[in-house]
């Protein structure tokens, strides 16, 4: 029997994230409202008899780059199908901008048919992290979002306005915190509280050390203090500075992409969410 597909409404993103954290990936307590505002058509569902089996999101964060997350089968089905047919299904919405995705090692294989080509990898980092305010960290404004969206495309080598200004929007879990200069904020972290812990991402930065900062002072605006940061592996500089942090590394993807990568600056110290980009 053919899966149905359809696109994910807001609701059906709270039950897909609850099959994430079945599956030890530990999202935010808000990310459903955040991952739908940056394409509400870009999140997927493939049901059988009317209920969802497997879940997808191809998300286009502008006209020339798009991010796949949230790949998932409910166990019971897997080995049918059903997956991959929504993976081709969900690709489609992408049409032929360059697609990114940050996916499990062992699958690389399976990614490479699509024509993914890997680039590298992400760490997941995890630790205990003093909180701590800095006389040149502040609180996020909405007036600083012009700036962040600017430091953000900057770093990451793509434009995402939808997704970051959910993103970066501060709420009773989330929080975002600037470094500042007479200029104007010059780097931007953002926390949030997850099932465990708080993921901190993404981290803007000058350096290393100005992104460790910009992480203690976002567990301090939220409250936190077990700190979840996912980086490139290519940054060995804050690597090496949450190792010394008392940090473990307790997860790693495979950086993949369909068409050609973004070019990545130097401030992009850690990335926002391993779902999204």
């Amino acid at each position: 029997m053919t899966p149905a597909f359809r696109t994910a409404a807001p609701a059906d993103l709270v039950q897909v994230l609850d099959w994430a954290a079945a599956e030890g990936w530990n999202p935010g307590l808000d990310d459903a409202a955040a991952f739908h505002a940056a394409d509400p058509q870009g999140f997927f569902l493939a049901e059988r008899d009317g209920a969802a089996v497997a879940a997808i999101s191809v998300v286009n964060h502008s006209d020339s780059f798009a991010f796949l997350g949230l790949y998932l089968c409910r166990p019971e089905w897997r080995g049918q199908g059903v997956g991959y047919a929504l993976w081709a299904h969900a690709l489609a919405h992408a049409g032929t901008r360059t697609v990114g995705l940050d996916g499990v090692a062992a699958q690389q294989a399976n990614y490479a048919k699509s024509g993914f080509v890997l680039t590298g990898a992400t760490l997941r980092l995890e630790g205990d992290l003093a909180p701590q305010a800095a006389p040149d960290n502040r609180a996020a404004t909405p007036e600083d979002t012009a700036r962040l969206l600017a430091l953000d495309s900057a770093a990451n080598g793509v434009e995402r306005p939808r997704f970051l200004s959910a993103w970066t929007a501060s709420g009773p879990q989330r929080r975002t915190v600037v470094l500042g200069s007479a200029q104007g904020p010059v780097g931007f972290a953002t926390a949030r509280l997850c099932r465990a812990g708080c993921k901190i991402g993404p981290i803007v930065a000058p350096d290393s050390e100005a992104a460790l900062a910009l992480a203690r002072a976002a567990l301090d605006a939220i409250g936190g203090s077990r700190a979840i940061i996912d980086v490139p592996e290519g940054n060995a500089a804050l690597v090496s500075a949450l190792r010394k942090q008392g940090f473990a590394e307790t997860f790693a993807t495979a950086r993949m992409y369909r068409g050609a990568p973004p070019q990545t600056g130097p401030a992009l110290q850690a990335i926002a969410t391993m779902e999204l980009g």
